[in-house]
């Protein structure tokens, strides 16, 4: 039997990892912090719950590819309704950042009316999986392996599909060749014959995609909350700035170790130590990590010079 620490860690580590690196992608692309970001994870949630009340899925794993499309389509959506017409009008990055919350602002109050009037119009079909309620929803059923949730199997090795996916997309085929291009320079881009706004759409579905399949595996780690975007955007921003928000790799280690930050060490801290420590599990602890982050590293841990710390030339 393993820790339930350790596979709280582990399962939330996965999920969390995944969600960073879909801010990253979309970091890339603008350049700008997308403070709505975490609600493309909830529409994921959404989805999950929604397509296993609905068509009666039986096993919950079937409903991360409703959240993968419906994350990819509310991501494009705000791209191009809110940031592309305000990019094109070369707004600055503060007015930028301002339209990301104001687009989660809008949200928060959208998702209680598809909560609400969704769980109404579906009320059987809910009631029918055992989901009266979609008001603080339980965690959707999972299978067991060996005596453990299969999501302590399946978030590590969703991460690593994800990973090395978004690593040949971006390294291996010509669609990397023309994101990198359109990132670094736009207008050269364009001269050479990229379609720099097909890859700005691209990028946009695949971050929010990714944001939904971990919603998806959120539904089973945790269930789902009115609100729970203003939590976890907290840690998605903790693990992506961790890892410097311009490297894929950055965003999985950043994710995995604010992950086990919350989960393992601060619930270690708390039984062992002070119970104080418990009030730190939501947001407190990632919050702390990313202002530590700031002011120590601000490119990241990719971007410290590690060579520096190489006791063998002392």
């Amino acid at each position: 039997m393993i820790d339930p620490l350790l596979t709280a860690s582990i399962e939330y580590g996965g999920l969390l990892s995944i969600m960073c690196l879909g801010l990253t992608v979309t970091y890339q692309t603008t350049k700008v912090p997308n403070f709505a970001f975490s609600d493309f994870a909830v529409i994921g949630m959404n989805a999950s719950y929604f397509s296993f009340a609905i068509f009666r899925l039986g096993n919950t794993y079937l409903s991360i590819p409703f959240g993968f499309v419906a994350g990819g389509v509310f991501s494009v959506a705000m791209y191009v309704v809110v940031m592309r017409p305000l990019i094109r009008r070369n707004s600055s990055i503060v007015v930028l950042m301002i339209a990301t919350l104001a687009v989660d602002i809008v949200f928060t109050g959208v998702a209680q009316d598809i909560v609400y009037v969704g769980g109404s119009i579906f009320y059987k079909q809910f009631v029918h999986v055992g989901l009266p309620t979609l008001v603080d929803a339980p965690p959707l059923p999972d299978f067991r392996l060996f005596g453990e949730s299969g999501l302590l199997l399946m978030s590590p090795l969703l991460l690593v599909i994800t990973t090395l996916s978004m690593y040949l997309l971006l390294t291996k085929s010509r669609f990397g060749i023309a994101m990198r291009a359109s990132i670094e320079n736009p207008n050269l881009a364009k001269t050479v014959g990229i379609n720099v706004e097909r890859v700005y759409l691209v990028s946009w579905f695949v971050a929010g995609a990714l944001a939904g399949v971990a919603g998806s595996l959120y539904t089973i780690w945790d269930g789902m909350s009115l609100g729970i975007q203003s939590v976890l955007i907290l840690d998605i921003f903790a693990g992506s700035v961790l890892g410097g928000l311009s490297s894929i790799y950055g965003a999985v280690l950043g994710g995995l170790v604010v992950a086990f930050a919350e989960n393992a060490l601060l619930g270690w801290l708390s039984l062992n130590v002070n119970t104080g420590f418990s009030l730190l599990e939501v947001g407190g602890a990632s919050m702390i990590m990313l202002i530590i982050t700031l002011l120590v590293a601000p490119r990241g841990i990719v971007g410290v010079n590690w060579k520096r710390f190489d006791w063998r030339k002392r």
